[in-house]
Parts: C-alpha cells; structure tokens; sequence
C-alpha cells in the first residue's frame, strides 16, 4: 500500500495520480484512501493540515499526488445585497458552519435546517453538486496557503 507522507509547496510536472475528496476528509491526516487510479494508500500527514483543491502530495516512495475536491451537495446563496448576505454569514458562522465565501454568494454543506434558517432572514437557497472550499480559519497559516483556485 502506497504510504502518502507530506504535503508538498511548488510546481510538480509529473504527477503519478490524482486523489478526489470530500471536505470532511481532507480535514483529515490519518486516513485510508483509494486513489482516483484504483489503487489504495494510506494519509500520514501533519495533524492540523487541510488539503485543498491543487494541492500536492508526496508519498514514502517519492510519487506525487494531486489533491481534487470532489462534488458535494451544497446549499448556494446568491445575493447582491450585502447586508442580507453578511447577515446570513453571521448567523451560519455563529453556528460554526464552514462557509465558502464569494463576491455575492456564500456556499455551504446542504443541510435542511440550515436553509430554513436561512431562508427565514429572507434569502433564497439552491441547492447544486459542486466542489466545497470553505474559508480556512482565521487562526490557521495563511503562509501556507494564497493562491485561489476556480471550479
């Protein structure tokens, strides 16, 4: 079984294979994976670490793998009044919901209770499969971590 050790900084030309997750488990730095090509490896990653979309991992035997945020069920909020929408972050961050943030919109895991929430401060709730990118915390190491990344 391929042992996946570090997370690698930098451009990497050749990658041996990719690994597709969701959130939950890139938050994750112990975990038995099966690589997009089939094959099964093991995470031994610093604890703290959260994998983003386009990151880059080195396994015990020198392959690199690219990180990719699989689609998962999100609620999407689209509005261009930013009170309405930095209202709806509030509440949701009060509940210590990771949040996807952009310009007018803000995205998170779908969970019903949530939508009605929000749906009760008068914002509209669509549901879509997409890839999940919440904003990281604002204690982590931002060093890290700065360039975006489109889905």
């Amino acid at each position: 079984m391929l042992e996946i050790t570090e997370r690698i900084e930098g451009y990497a030309e050749i990658y041996s294979t990719s690994l597709t997750l969701p959130f939950d488990q890139r938050q994750k730095s112990r975990l038995r994976v099966t690589l997009d090509n089939g094959n099964e490896a093991a995470l031994f990653l610093s604890r703290g670490v959260t994998l983003r979309h386009g990151d880059l991992l080195r396994s015990a035997c020198g392959k690199v793998i690219e990180v990719r945020a699989s689609l998962e069920s999100v609620s999407v909020v689209n509005e261009s009044n930013s009170h309405l929408l930095s209202r709806a972050c509030y509440h949701l961050g009060n509940r210590h919901v990771p949040l996807q943030i952009k310009d007018s919109s803000l995205y998170y895991l779908h969970d019903h209770v949530l939508d009605d929430m929000v749906r009760s401060l008068g914002l509209v709730v669509d549901h879509q499969e997409a890839p999940f990118e919440p904003e990281p915390g604002a204690y982590q190491n931002s060093e890290k971590h700065r360039h975006t990344h489109e889905h």
